[in-house]
């Protein structure tokens, strides 16, 4: 605490009424007992309402905050009348922070506070006092209740609740512009002296921003400030309490404050000529070049549009503006020619759309330049003396009549010559056929009306000296018509007549067609051929006539059909007739005239299948004996699979046939009695797959007698094959199931040995697992079996 402040504390304890040394007098009554006052209280009762007077005054406590010295701070005495000084009384506290915070001498009754006290955490306390007698303990003063106050001293600065602002203020603002206020907040006592009555003002920022002292309003101070020179400022505010005497604490913040854009600035071009340069051959629609103006200001502000507004060449430029680069973009309008003009001028303006009325004063808000363009010259390709040609022709002309002519010339100074030449692609069937020297196109082929009435040709012109440089137009031709089509009957006609039908009645109504659309429209005449004694025709002139019967009755017993020619003819030049047939049949109709049956045999024959079903019904039964035939002769042409396919790929006959056998007790298999009967069997055959070496005679071998072990059998003939000569290198493998290469067991069979059956030993079956234990038992028992015979 500085030496002033502690002056200042000392000028306020002077002058506050009895700030600390405030007594609480307890003075006694002169009678403890209840005494009646001068008036009465009315009451039901009648009796008296006395009160007991107080034995104590009261006053108000106030303390200082913030109290600094190293003893306890003394806040006052509570004494009371009854005291006599010699230590019979008690003094006892009791409220907020007794005995902790205040504390009190029970004997002289002075209360001190223990710790210094902020007015900010808490701005009075309420206590209650008592006095009682130490003896009896017994209150001599009623309990009173008292408040300590505690006195404001300037311990608070001002503090802003943001460190940093952010603003913003148009440039160009006027002086006083309104840019942001900030507010200070004081936490000290508004209501006791200037400690809470903050002043504000600015440390940094001048001159261009000034501050309201008394509500922190910063506005501007200078007049036309330009964003463009200088965008961002930051302004320093001080908020300092006590009016902003001196000696009053002060807290600051800064505030950032940016100049926002207004269009006061115009577009400007950097060049006030711009040269660009362009093809004759560029399409219509071709980006020639840009140009831009550039404008200080930033977003709605900077935005340009672009027109051409004077030149010659208006009318074949165009400028379009480009949103998003801010660019002007030229594209060309109309076809270039550089033999015809290869220069150009024109005259671009670039303005502001967003114009702000308060900156008239600086404009215009726009700017012009000079943009020349050059027409470069190239090898252009022939130009056809129009767009598109259509000729009409009659489908009647001769082959090789012109039909018409496309022109062409060589648009560059050399005028080379042209060749003509047609598209294939577009003239399929080689109907035309053109010149390619004057390009006049003729027939090659006949023409007709009624197959096609467009054609649509593409012609091609190209340089003689540049055949690459080519043009395309197209040639419509447009097939006229000429009379050379009959009319013919519209729809078949099914026509029957009744066999009660009379004289002149009507049996049908027909219409013909033309393929010829000539300019006046169709018109039809009916006739017949010749005059029949049984039908007319009536020509209803509507290109419509009328079947009419000439007598009376007909019978389908006599003629069940009838044939009328009738002749139709059109009304062009030259005239146009055909001769159609209607057949008429005659049926048997009811009352009414409705058909019921139309043919003879319908009289004689009952109900049964018709013609229709008879036909699928043989039909079905063709088809059928061409697939019976189809298979048969499949299955006759089939090869049978060799049995070994290769002397690599051996397979036995249980895999070929997928056939297994029933092992030994399958009696109902096999005949036993072919191994038992060598004669039964038919002479070797030879192998047809090999060719084989020596030719031997086959062995007869006895036969065996019907009682021998169709094991023992089967061990000779083993015996007699092993060696055997005649036999082949391997014999039906797949009796023995021979198991292939690559196997740790090797062949069961003898084949491929030249050893006896005495010299096999098959013990290592048994050492396989069970599988082989019959098949160990075959061969091992046979082994036992000849050594005990």
């Amino acid at each position: 605490m500085t030496v002033h402040q502690v002056l200042l504390l000392l000028l306020l304890w002077m002058w506050l009424p009895h700030p600390c040394h405030t007594e609480m007098l307890f003075r006694r009554t002169p009678d403890l007992r209840p005494k009646s006052f001068g008036g009465r209280a009315s009451g039901n009762d009648g009796k008296a309402i006395h009160r007991q007077k107080r034995g104590w005054m009261w006053n108000q406590f106030f303390l200082l905050e913030e109290y600094t010295g190293s003893d306890y701070q003394y806040v006052g005495k509570l004494h009371s009348d009854q005291d006599k000084g010699d230590g019979s009384l008690k003094y006892i506290l009791s409220g907020d922070g007794a005995g902790t915070l205040f504390i009190i001498d029970e004997k002289t009754g002075d209360i001190h506070a223990t710790r210094r006290i902020d007015r900010e955490e808490k701005a009075f306390y309420t206590l209650r006092a008592q006095a009682i007698n130490r003896r009896t303990l017994r209150p001599v003063e009623p309990e009173s209740e008292f408040v300590i106050k505690i006195h404001d001293i300037n311990d608070n600065e001002p503090t802003f609740p943001e460190e940093i602002y952010t603003a913003s203020v148009p440039e160009m603002s006027v002086v006083g512009t309104s840019v942001v206020q900030v507010t200070a907040t004081d936490a000290d006592d508004p209501s006791y002296g200037n400690s809470a009555r903050v002043i504000y003002s600015i440390l940094q920022g001048q001159p261009y921003f000034s501050v309201e002292p008394e509500t922190g309003i910063i506005r501007t101070a200078l007049p036309n400030m330009n964003r463009e020179n200088r965008e961002q400022y930051q302004v320093v505010i001080q908020a300092k309490d006590m009016g902003g005497q001196m000696g009053g604490l002060s807290g600051t913040t800064t505030v950032n404050i940016t100049l926002t854009d207004v269009n006061d600035n115009p577009p400007r071009f950097a060049q006030s000529t711009i040269h660009l340069r362009i093809p004759e051959s560029s399409s219509v629609g071709t980006a020639i070049g840009s140009v831009k103006a550039t404008d200080a200001d930033t977003g709605k502000n900077a935005e340009v549009e672009y027109r051409i507004v004077d030149g010659d060449g208006t009318d074949m430029f165009d400028i379009v503006t480009q949103k998003d680069t801010q660019e002007g973009i030229i594209t060309v309008r109309k076809p270039l020619d550089y033999e015809t003009r290869r220069l150009y001028t024109l005259k671009v303006e670039a303005e502001n759309t967003h114009v702000d009325p308060r900156f008239y004063y600086l404009g215009p808000f726009k700017d012009t330049t000079i943009v020349k363009i050059s027409v470069e010259d190239v090898d252009e390709p022939p130009v056809f003396s129009r767009s598109s040609y259509l000729f009409e022709v009659h489908e009647d002309i001769e082959l090789g009549t012109i039909i018409g002519t496309v022109m062409a010339r060589d648009p560059d100074s050399a005028a080379s010559p042209i060749r003509f030449s047609l598209d294939r692609h577009t003239d399929l069937d080689r109907i035309f056929n053109i010149h390619s020297g004057n390009g006049s196109i003729y027939t090659s082929k006949p023409l007709d009306r009624e197959i096609s009435q467009w054609h649509n040709l593409s012609v091609i012109a190209a340089e003689i000296n540049n055949p690459k440089d080519t043009t395309r137009v197209p040639v419509y031709v447009r097939i006229l018509d000429v009379n050379d089509n009959a009319p013919q009957f519209a729809v078949f006609y099914d026509t029957f007549v009744c066999e009660n039908a009379r004289a002149g009645q009507l049996i049908q109504t027909i219409s013909a067609v033309d393929k010829d659309d000539p300019l006046g429209g169709q018109k039809f005449f009916f006739s017949l051929a010749a005059v029949n004694p049984n039908f007319t025709v009536q020509d209803n002139e509507d290109n419509t006539a009328r079947i009419l019967t000439r007598r009376n009755g007909f019978s389908r017993h006599e003629i069940s059909t009838y044939l009328l020619p009738v002749v139709i003819s059109d009304n062009d030049y030259p005239i146009q007739s055909s001769t159609g047939t209607l057949t008429i049949r005659v049926c048997a109709c009811d009352s009414r005239g409705n058909m019921q049956s139309c043919n003879a045999e319908a009289l004689l024959l009952p109900a049964g299948l018709s013609t229709g079903a008879l036909v699928a019904i043989l039909l079905c039964i063709v088809i059928l004996l061409v697939i019976v035939v189809l298979f048969a002769a499949l299955k006759r042409q089939r090869k049978k699979e060799p049995l070994i396919l290769s002397k690599e790929d051996i397979r036995d006959n249980i895999v070929s046939y997928n056939d297994e056998g029933g092992g030994e007790e399958d009696t109902q298999a096999f005949d036993i009695g072919t191994l038992r009967n060598p004669a039964a069997i038919e002479d070797k055959k030879l192998r047809r797959d090999i060719i084989p070496e020596t030719l031997f005679v086959p062995r007869r071998t006895p036969s065996a007698p019907d009682n021998t072990d169709v094991r023992d059998f089967i061990n000779q003939r083993l015996k007699e094959h092993d060696t055997d000569p005649s036999a082949p290198p391997y014999d039906s493998l797949a009796t023995y199931a021979y198991e292939g290469n690559d196997s740790i067991a090797e062949s069961l069979s003898s084949l491929e040995s030249g050893t006896t059956e005495g010299d096999q030993n098959y013990d290592y079956l048994r050492e396989w697992g069970p599988r082989f234990n019959k098949l160990a038992e075959m061969y091992g028992g046979g082994e036992s079996d000849k050594d005990t015979s």
